[in-house]
Formats: structure tokens, sequence, C-alpha cells
């Protein structure tokens, strides 16, 4: 080979590759609340979602499955096993990575921990700590490649979790600052990823500031907000996304990402609905939902009352708090609206109505109280002596977690005596009832 020719291959060796733009495509869930079978509209059912996730996945050959949090809590089956039936059915999904929500905590910390050693897949949250700093998860973020991307995946919670849990629950575990937490992650993770990706059960201010000041999160998939995302948000070029609850939603990113630059030269995403009427089940899933609702339906699918009219969430709320003043003989009942987990259907009406509503096992407990001093949230348009003493009797989480907006914005609040579950103190009252208007 002649100088002139070994100059100029070398040359072309030693120049920089151009960039490529390499497509991605990531499926996601959020909040999907152990919700196995579809609901009355026909819509969700862990067996009809994981046919539309092999279906979209048929059609992908650079796909990556997601879940953003909070895959237990909300029906029978999960309140009664505490949650382990919800993971073991949900692996038959294939996720490739998740992050923890908060109602994943609603068993405790130590049944968290089996969640985590149930799944077949890496969960990863980036800011839960103890006392020491030692994460709660083996890891805060997870490097997965595809179509020759490194797509990082950082775990997120949110910093309202000490609001959202009973505190024996936590144990010694605590979230750290957000943004502050996603930064450190990012930062290390120069070098080695060509896309990061942030996966998190997060609030809508904090979506926000990560949209707005960590540029090196191209993606963020998020869960916590029920109502999902009607259109993806997004801010320089950077991309954030949430479907609906309970799994009658799954969401469809399309990705193109610049090698070179790490960015998203494009992006477009949709909502797939799920639709038991139109989308074949999944049998090996469906397989496994029917065995575990079956062992159920016996303490469930008992017959109850008959509702004459559908109610929605925050029309039941009103309902529950008069139907457990009239069950107690307390003079005023608070039910934090988060405590509502279910619309009411018209016709007949069974016991699992009431265990989705309310799937928490939270005892209602009572306490005794001047007029002066009940909280403005509970007292509503009554009016009331401000020297007599009531009786207000509220779930022992808002007991616990009083002080926060969506409860009684209060401190120091005394409630010493039990009355029992509410769940229980709902059936006895509807069955009562029989009818209800």
């Amino acid at each position: 080979m002649s100088l002139r020719r070994f100059l100029a291959v070398a040359l072309v060796a030693c120049a920089p590759l151009a960039a490529e733009i390499r497509t991605l495509t990531i499926l996601h869930t959020n909040d999907v609340h152990a919700h196995f079978l579809p609901n009355d509209a026909n819509l969700g059912g862990f067996a009809y979602l994981a046919s539309a996730i092999r279906q979209e996945r048929a059609h992908c050959s650079d796909c990556l499955l997601l879940n953003a949090g909070d895959l237990v809590q909300g029906t029978p089956v999960s309140t009664i096993y505490h949650g382990l039936p919800v993971f073991e059915v949900a692996n038959l999904f294939g996720y490739d990575a998740a992050t923890l929500g908060n109602h994943e905590f609603d068993y405790g910390w130590m049944q968290a921990r089996k969640f985590i050693s149930t799944a077949t897949y890496p969960i990863v949250t980036a800011n839960l700590v103890n006392a020491q700093g030692e994460l709660f998860t083996p890891k805060p973020y997870v490097i997965l490649k595809v179509n020759q991307l490194r797509v990082a995946v950082i775990g997120g919670m949110t910093e309202d979790l000490h609001t959202l849990t009973n505190p024996s629950s936590m144990g010694e575990w605590h979230t750290t600052p957000l943004v502050e937490a996603v930064r450190q992650c990012a930062a290390e993770l120069r070098g080695q990823a060509d896309l990061i990706v942030l996966l998190a059960h997060i609030n809508g201010s904090e979506e926000q500031a990560i949209l707005e000041s960590v540029p090196d999160v191209q993606v963020s998939v998020t869960g916590h907000i029920h109502t999902g995302l009607t259109e993806a948000r997004s801010r320089d070029g950077r991309v954030l996304v949430r479907v609906k609850s309970y799994g009658v939603e799954l969401g469809r990113l399309d990705l193109k990402v610049d090698t070179d630059t790490h960015k998203l030269a494009d992006w477009k995403w949709k909502r797939i609905p799920i639709d038991s009427t139109k989308i074949t089940p999944a049998a090996d899933v469906a397989a496994m939902v029917d065995k575990w609702e079956t062992q159920v339906k016996a303490v469930v699918d008992r017959p109850l009352a008959v509702s004459k009219r559908e109610f929605t969430e925050h029309q039941l709320k009103g309902l529950m708090e008069s139907a457990l003043r009239e069950e107690t003989g307390a003079d005023f009942v608070f039910i934090n609206t988060g405590g509502v987990r279910d619309t009411l259907p018209k016709g007949q009406l069974l016991e699992r109505h009431i265990w989705n509503i309310m799937p928490f096992d939270n005892l209602l407990v009572v306490g005794t109280f001047k007029g002066k001093d009940l909280p403005a949230v509970v007292l509503g348009d009554r009016k009331v002596d401000p020297d007599r003493e009531y009786t207000l009797a509220v779930s022992d989480f808002t007991a616990a977690n009083q002080s926060t907006a969506e409860n009684l914005r209060s401190t120091g609040l005394q409630f010493p005596r039990q009355l029992g579950l509410v769940r229980d103190l709902l059936i006895d009252w509807f069955r009562k009832k029989k009818v209800i208007e």
C-alpha cells in the first residue's frame, strides 16, 4: 500500500462517525391498581391489557415496556392477599422496568420488598432511602439496551409519600428531594447512556419541575395522577407522558433518538384503549386471573343492595359520610377524597362494589371535640354551638395525616376510639338499607 493510500485510510478510520437516528418505542402503564377484571364499561382487565401489549410488541422490534407504580391496591384480590398475586400475574406482561408507587407500601415496607423480589424485572427508585442513605430498591436506575441504544431508566417517588401512607408502614424509609436525586443520577449516566428516561410516581408540580429543570432527562413516563394526559407535554424537545389509571389505557411513545446529541429527533404518542369487547384476552393471563378471582368470589360476590342510580366518586364521598353517621351515631364523619376509589353502578350491588370503593383496611376512629375546634372542611355549611361537644369519625389514615390539604387541614386532633373497619361498617349499612336512592 502506498503512503498516500495508507494516510487516506487512516484519516477515514480516525474521522468521527456520522450521527445515527435510531428508533425506540416505549409502551407504558401506571396506576393499574390490581384491576384484574374489566370495569362496568368493559374497559381494562389484565388479560385484555396483556393482549394489547403483545399486539403492540408484535409490530415493534425496538420496544420497552415500563410501569410507573401503583400496581397493587384497589380490588379485593389485592387487599385479601396483600398484593402478591398482582405482581405474579403482572410478570406475564413482560415489563422491562418499573418503579414503586405509594400504594406499594399500603401493606408495609417489608411487603413492598417482597414485591421487588417477586417481580421478574428490575424495580428502581432513586430517592427512597433510610436514615443511613441506603436505597430501598436495589438500584436507582437501570440501563436497558434496545436497537443499539443504551436507555437509562431512573426511578422516582413523590416527595408527598409521607402524607400518602400510614407512618407505621414506612419504618425509617423516606423520600429525598426528587429533582436533586434525578440530577445526580443523570450526571452519573453521562457517557453511559444514549437516552435518559425518568420513570416516576409523582405529582403534577414534580412532573413540571423535572420537565423544566432537568434537561438531561429526555423522556418522563409518570404515574400517580389517575386522569392521565390527553396530549403529551413537551419542553425544549423533551416529552412527558401519562395514561389513565386502572389499566383502561396503554401508552405508546414512538421515538427517534439522535445518537450524537442524545436528544430526540422526533416523537409521537398515542393512548390505546383497552376495550374488552374488541380484544381477545391473553389465555395465560386469563387463567391466572380466574384462579385468583375464583378464590375471592365466595367472599365478595354476595348480593348486598340495589342502587337506583349511578354514583360518581364525588357523590359517593357524601353517601359514605352519611352512611357512616347513621351506622355509628357520630355527629360528623369525614372521608378524604383519596379514600373513595371507585364509582357505584346502577342496579344490583355486590359486596365487591364496596371493596372496590374502599379497598384499604382502614379503621374508623372517633374523637370528641367542641364545635369551635372542628375543622372547617368537616363542618361545611352546618352550624354548630362553639362550646358544645360533638363526635367526629374519620379513618385512621386521615387521623395520622390530618394536616394535609386533602384531609382535615388541622393538627393535634386525637381520635382514641376505634369503631371497626370502614369497609365492614359500610357493608353493614348497605345491607340494612337494601335500596339506595
